[in-house]
C-alpha cells in the first residue's frame, strides 16, 4: 500500500510577503477578501515593513499612537501595496539608474612630454611594466613616468535597461532576524523560509522525531544561481579584479546545494537523506519528485522540500538580459502603449502583450509527511502532492527554446489525476498553475500545449492562473511560488486573475482555456486538483499534481475508517491551535527564527553500532537496517 505524501506545513517569503497561513496568497487577491481578512494581511505586512511597531501586543505608529488593523489599512494601505509584489528595483539592491561598472581607458602622453603620476610604492603593479620608470619621493610615495601608453580601468556608472524585479517587501531584511553574519542572502532566505514552514506545522520538530527513525527524514533544497552576492561566489569571483582577497567563507557558502546543508546543520539537525536536484526553472518540482518518491516507497516519513533564490544582482540581470530574456524599460514602454512613464508594477505580463520575464527573489518550503504519520500526530493537512512528471525535449537547435517535453509531462499528469478523481473530476474541478514566464514565446507555446491537452481530455474552459504576474520569476523557487498560490486557492476558492494585463494577447491559444484578468470565486464548483506546470531552460520540463484537502480527507476516511478519522480530527484541533499561536506572533513581527549554531552536536564516539541497528545520540528512535529483497530472486 503506497503512502500518500500530504502537505502538513508550508512557508517562506517572496514579493507578496510571508507565505505561511496563506498571507502571501491573500496579498495577490486582496480586493477579493472580506474586510477583516484583508486588514489582517495588511497589518502583518506593515509590521514586516517596519511601518508600524508592536508594543505589548498592540500595533502602534512611529509616534506611539495605538492602531487597529482598520487604522493601518486606512493609513498605510497605499504604501504597502506600492512596496510589495513586482516593482521598480530598490536601491538596497542596486541603483538601476547608475549601476557601477569599469570602463577601459587608454592613456598616452602628448608627443615630447612624458606622462607622470605619483602613487604609493605599495600600489605599484608586480612586475613593473617595462615602459615604466620609478623615482622614489619622500616617505612611501614614488613618481612614475610612462614611456609610452597605458590601459587602465576607470570607475563608471550607467543606466540598466532592466529596472524591475520581484523583491521582498520594502523594509523587510531577513538578515536582521537572526545572527546571519557573512551569510549570503540566499542562505538567509533558506533559514527564514524553512523556519516559517516548520513553525506552520503546529507540531514541534522534537515531537515528530519521536515518531520516526533518524534516516526517515529527508531535506531537498538548493538554488539555480548559487549564491552570487558579495558573501558568496560573487565576492569570490570579483575579489582579484577589485584588488581584494577571497575570504574562507565565500567559496563554500556559494555552493548551490548549501541551502539544504544549512537547513540540516542549523535548522533541523538532521542526519537523514539530503540533496538537491537542479533543473533550471523547474528545480523545485525536481526536488518535490524526490520527496514524493521517498515517502511513497516508505524510505522517508517526513520531508522538507523547497528552494531559495536571491538573483537580484547586477550580474544576474546582465546575464539574463544579454539573452534578451528580461523585460526592459523600453520593451515595457512599447507593450504598455508608449509614453514616457513605465508602470514597472505591470512588468510581468503572462499571456498578455509582453517582452520578457521579470527576475525575482523567493524562499518557499513544504513539509510533507506520509498519511499514516500525519494521522498519528494529528497534523493539519493542506493538500497532497501525488506525482511530478519530468521529461526532456530531445534534439534541440536552441538550448533555451521550448520543446516537446512539456507535452509529455502535462499529459501524464492529467492522466494520473484522472485515475485518482475520475475524468469528470478533472474536467469540472481542476485548474492549471501555468509557468507563465511572461515572454512572447512562452505565451504561445505554453498556451498551445495546454489547449491541446485540454482538448485531448475533453476539458472545456480550463481555468489558468499565473502567479508570476504578481511575484515575478524566482528561478529555482518559481514552481514553489506556484504551489503556495495553489494551496491558497484550495483554501479560499479564489482563482487569482492575471491583473497585470488588460487583455489576453491575440496569439494565445485558448479554445479550451479560461484566462481572466480578474479574480474568480469558485465556491459553486470546488477546485480539487491543480496542475503545476514548469518549463525550464535547457529542456527541463516538469508538471506536478496537487490534490485539495477536501479530496485528501475523503481518501483518508476511506483508508482508515470513520472512527480513526474522527480520532485524527480531535488531535488536529490542538495542532491547529499551536499553529495559530505562531501565526499570531509572526503577524506581530515575532518570527522565532530557528538557527541552532554549534549546539546539540553529535558525539561520533557515542554512536552505538550493532549488526541490526544504529543508535544516534539525540534521536529517540534507533536506525534499524532495512530488509532488502529487491534482488533476492537473482541469488541462490
Amino acid at each position: 500500500m503506497s503512502r500518500l505524501p500530504v502537505i502538513v506545513g508550508f512557508g517562506g517569503y517572496n514579493a507578496s510577503g510571508r507565505s505561511s497561513f496563506h498571507h502571501g496568497f491573500r496579498r495577490t487577491v486582496l480586493e477579493s477578501l472580506d474586510a477583516p481578512t484583508r486588514q489582517e494581511t495588511l497589518a502583518g505586512l506593515a509590521v514586516m515593513m517596519k511601518l508600524v511597531k508592536v508594543v505589548d501586543g498592540q500595533f502602534r505608529s512611529s509616534a506611539d499612537e495605538a492602531l487597529t488593523p482598520a487604522d493601518i489599512e486606512s493609513r498605510y494601505a497605499t504604501q504597502i501595496l506600492d512596496a510589495t509584489l513586482v516593482r521598480r528595483i530598490e536601491k538596497r539592491y542596486l541603483d538601476v539608474d547608475a549601476a557601477h561598472w569599469q570602463k577601459s581607458l587608454s592613456l598616452s602622453a602628448p608627443e615630447g612630454s612624458p606622462l607622470t603620476f605619483v602613487t604609493q610604492r605599495k600600489q605599484l603593479p608586480e612586475p613593473l611594466p617595462a615602459s615604466w620608470s620609478v623615482e622614489p619621493l619622500d616617505g612611501s610615495e614614488v613618481r612614475v613616468t610612462l614611456h609610452g601608453g597605458c590601459d587602465v580601468k576607470v570607475d563608471s556608472f550607467r543606466e540598466l535597461p532592466v529596472k524591475s524585479a520581484g523583491q521582498l517587501p520594502s523594509g523587510f531584511e531577513p538578515g536582521e532576524l537572526y545572527n546571519s553574519r557573512f551569510h549570503p542572502r540566499g542562505l538567509q532566505f533558506a533559514v527564514i523560509g524553512a523556519t516559517d514552514a516548520l513553525r506552520s506545522v503546529g507540531v514541534d520538530w522534537s515531537t515528530i522525531l519521536e515518531h520516526v527513525a533518524p534516516d526517515e527524514v529527508a531535506v531537498f533544497s538548493g538554488s539555480i544561481m548559487s549564491q552570487l552576492d558579495e558573501n558568496g561566489f560573487g565576492g569570490m569571483l570579483q575579489s582579484r579584479l577589485k584588488g581584494g582577497r577571497v575570504t574562507a567563507k565565500q567559496c563554500p557558502l556559494g555552493l548551490n546545494t548549501m541551502p539544504a546543508d544549512f537547513i540540516n546543520a542549523y535548522v533541523l539537525g538532521s542526519v537523514g537523506t539530503t540533496g538537491s536536484v537542479t533543473g533550471a526553472c523547474a528545480t523545485f518540482l525536481y526536488n518535490l519528485q524526490k520527496a514524493i518518491d521517498l515517502i511513497t516507497s516508505g524510505r522517508a516519513r517526513v520531508a522538507l522540500v523547497g528552494n531559495s533564490e536571491a538573483p537580484i544582482t547586477q550580474e544576474c540581470i546582465d546575464g539574463y538580459g544579454a539573452m534578451s530574456a528580461l523585460a526592459t524599460e523600453d520593451g515595457l514602454r512599447n507593450v504598455q502603449g508608449g509614453g514616457e512613464q513605465v508602470d514597472f508594477r505591470r512588468a510581468s505580463r503572462p499571456f498578455g502583450e509582453n517582452c520578457g520575464f521579470t527576475l525575482a527573489e523567493s524562499t518557499q518550503y513544504l513539509v510533507l509527511m506520509d498519511d499514516a504519520l500525519a494521522m498519528e500526530l494529528g497534523a493539519d493537512i493542506h493538500g497532497a502532492a501525488t506525482d511530478v512528471f519530468i521529461n526532456a525535449d530531445g534534439f534541440k537547435k536552441s538550448i533555451s527554446a521550448p520543446g516537446p517535453g512539456n507535452y509529455l509531462t502535462l499529459a501524464k499528469a492529467v492522466a494520473s489525476a484522472v485515475q485518482l478523481v475520475g475524468l469528470e473530476g478533472v474536467r469540472q474541478h481542476s485548474f492549471v498553475h501555468a509557468h507563465g514566464s511572461s515572454t512572447p514565446a512562452n505565451r504561445v507555446t505554453e498556451s498551445e500545449l495546454l489547449d491541446r491537452v485540454a482538448e485531448a481530455f475533453g476539458i472545456e474552459e480550463w481555468p489558468l492562473v499565473a502567479v508570476k504576474a504578481f511575484v515575478g520569476h524566482s528561478l529555482a523557487a518559481a514552481s514553489a511560488d506556484q504551489v503556495i498560490s495553489a494551496l491558497g486557492t484550495f483554501r479560499y476558492g479564489i482563482l487569482p486573475g492575471i491583473k497585470t494585463i488588460d487583455r489576453v494577447a491575440d496569439d494565445v491559444h485558448r479554445d479550451h482555456l479560461s484566462i481572466e484578468t480578474r479574480d474568480r470565486l469558485r465556491q459553486d464548483k470546488p477546485l480539487d486538483v491543480c496542475f503545476i506546470n514548469s518549463k525550464g531552460f535547457g529542456g527541463n520540463n516538469a508538471t506536478g499534481v496537487l490534490l485539495s484537502p477536501r479530496v485528501v480527507e475523503k481518501m483518508l476516511r476511506k483508508r482508515y475508517g470513520d472512527e480513526a478519522f474522527a480520532a485524527y480530527t480531535a488531535k488536529r484541533e490542538a495542532t491547529r491551535a499551536a499553529a495559530r499561536r505562531y501565526d499570531e506572533q509572526a503577524l506581530k513581527g515575532q518570527f522565532d527564527i530557528i538557527y541552532n549554531f554549534g549546539n546539540d552536536m553529535i558525539d561520533e564516539q557515542a554512536i552505538e553500532l550493532s549488526a541490526d541497528s544504529i543508535k544516534v545520540p539525540g534521536f529517540p528512535q534507533p536506525l534499524v537496517y532495512r530488509k532488502d529483497k529487491r534482488f533476492s530472486d537473482m541469488l541462490d
